[in-house]
């Protein structure tokens, strides 16, 4: 009995994650996807200094789709690879509609995938994205995973330091849950570490998770590197944080991302209230 059940749930879940794969096919070519941003604030003064470009999918049946449950699929199927040029170009307009609408360099960072990190011709895709918008390429954030440098600490070296000569800037996101030496972040050049939203949701009462979060925002600061915590929800969390000398926080308690209109708005009443 157990056998049979098992077979049907695996066959059940290999049958929605193939509809998964064709929707999300479909739903590229009929422009179903945005790119959402979520806003980066200074701990200190509470100012916009940056945000995450994040995409969502408006599935035509099951309405507004978790990046949880198409991403990996995505990643699987080589998906990922027009859905990431997707985001990059989108986030590469909105920081030059910023910056001709508002006249505000406000940098917007942008995820690359596994696949994406190691595909041949990531280079030429960043370079265009930045001529054709006509964009400074220190207003882009190119972010990688820890896990995904640890792989090949040769070949994400060449490849970091090829972007890193375009002019875009690099962060190494989900940083503290890998495996890595901290050694090895002065081989790369890297000008961010986004702290893992893990440490950050303990930080105001766990003994560990603070003095986890410490030492990666003392290493950072002495390597003059920024750091930016991640998952930020509580106001005892941004508060602990700041005692710390995070510059940086982002997540919930600040914003929710927002459709490109919505964060528009957002930073024009906060510029209006908060000028540069």
């Amino acid at each position: 009995i157990y056998k049979v059940f098992d077979k049907a749930s695996m066959g059940s879940r290999s049958s929605e994650r193939l509809q998964i794969e064709a929707d999300l096919r479909k739903g590229l070519e009929r422009d179903e996807l945005e790119v959402y941003y979520q806003p980066f604030f200074s701990l200190d003064q509470q100012h916009i200094v940056g945000a995450e470009a994040l995409v969502r999918w408006h599935h035509p049946t099951n309405g507004l789709t978790s990046p949880v449950t198409f991403i990996p699929i995505a990643e699987e199927t080589g998906l990922i690879l027009p859905l990431g040029r997707y985001v990059l170009d989108k986030a590469c307009w909105q920081a030059r509609s910023i910056r001709d609408q508002l006249g505000v360099d406000l940098p917007i960072s942008v995820n690359l995938s596994p696949r994406q990190f190691s595909e041949s011709g990531l280079l030429s895709q960043v370079a265009a994205a930045l001529d054709t918008t006509g964009l400074p390429a220190e207003l882009l954030i190119l972010e990688i995973t820890e896990s995904v440098v640890m792989e090949d600490l040769s070949g994400a070296r060449e490849v970091m330091s090829k972007l890193d000569r375009l002019g875009v800037r690099l962060a190494i996101d989900d940083f503290g849950t890998g495996h890595s030496s901290l050694a090895y972040l002065k081989q790369f050049p890297v000008r961010e570490v986004k702290v893992d939203r893990t440490f950050v949701q303990g930080v105001a009462d766990s003994p560990v998770d603070l003095a986890i979060v410490r030492a990666i925002i003392d290493l950072a600061n002495a390597m003059g590197i920024s750091a930016v915590a991640e998952g930020v929800e509580t106001k005892d969390q941004a508060a602990a944080l700041k005692l710390l000398g995070c510059p940086v926080g982002q997540g919930f308690y600040f914003s929710q991302p927002l459709p490109a209109q919505e964060f528009s708005e957002l930073l024009t009443g906060h510029l209006a209230a908060h000028p540069p």
